[in-house]
């Protein structure tokens, strides 16, 4: 076996290391959002909310009332058509919880596997530049998919039938698909500025090439918010391709002012 050989063998080990922490911990997150729920606990005259042991009322199944009782519109119930759904229902709600708070791990896992090949010495720096904005951009996508995509899809979607009088029934399955489904898109589409700033501030790509090809990018940005869009009226998606666009001119924002201030440390 070669040297070479060798190098490459120590880097797939490090590579399946790094993969499985993130697997043990992203699980280690599911299980306790399945077993755990957070309640008021009472103690001589103390009150204070702390996590129980519990098999229905957990956080998942917490997370998911809260969801239902802040996105159903009005007049619209929220049905259960097969034995296990509402189970099922709250597992993919604890693989989101799981997957959003192990953002940080992923990419500091990411970074420390890539890290000397980008000649990152500071790990103060690199939670600062990467780590940090990575997990607020994510869960900003989610908050903003939750404040203002959501609601007004479901609402607008919906209207249709209570304008003729018809009863609307949701599957708290298909609702639970729908809601991640535009939480995973917008937490992964935010995080658009930040791939471009560090791909120009890498000297891969530069300022001029975003300029230039900002019209193929929005061709791109709209393909990509008709696909990921779990209706197909053509309307819901400039729900999702808007945000983008603004965020792909916020990017080129980003590497503006990094180019006018190159001696700025990141």
């Amino acid at each position: 076996m070669t040297p070479g050989d060798m190098f490459l063998i120590d880097h797939l080990k490090e590579l399946r290391n790094r993969f499985l922490r993130i697997i043990v911990i992203t699980i280690a997150i599911m299980v306790v959002c399945t077993v755990f729920g957070i309640h008021l606990i009472t103690i001589n005259d103390y009150s204070f909310y702390f996590f129980v042991p519990t098999v229905y009322n957990n956080i998942a199944s917490q997370v998911t009332l809260f969801l239902s009782e802040n996105l159903v519109p009005p007049q619209v119930n929220l049905i259960q058509t097969a034995p296990g759904q509402a189970l099922f229902a709250q597992i993919y709600v604890a693989i989101l919880i799981a997957i959003s708070c192990a953002v940080p791990v992923i990419v500091r896992e990411i970074l420390a596997f890539i890290s000397p090949a980008i000649s990152i010495t500071s790990k103060r720096k690199a939670v600062m530049t990467t780590i940090l904005p990575t997990a607020v951009l994510f869960l900003s996508g989610i908050m903003f998919s939750f404040y203002f995509t959501i609601p007004i899809t479901l609402t607008f979607l919906y209207q249709y039938g209570q304008s003729i009088g018809i009863l609307t029934f949701l599957n708290i399955s298909d609702f639970i698909n729908f809601v991640l489904q535009f939480f995973i898109a917008f937490g992964i589409s935010f995080q658009l500025p930040l791939i471009m700033f560090f791909l120009s501030f890498g000297g891969i790509v530069r300022l001029e090439f975003w300029i230039k090809n900002f019209k193929y990018a929005l061709l791109i940005i709209i393909i990509f918010g008709a696909i990921i869009t779990p209706d197909g009226s053509g309307i819901t998606m400039w729900f999702i391709s808007i945000p983008m666009m603004l965020l792909y001119l916020l990017g080129i924002l980003l590497i503006k002012i990094r180019i006018k201030n190159p001696d700025k440390e990141q």
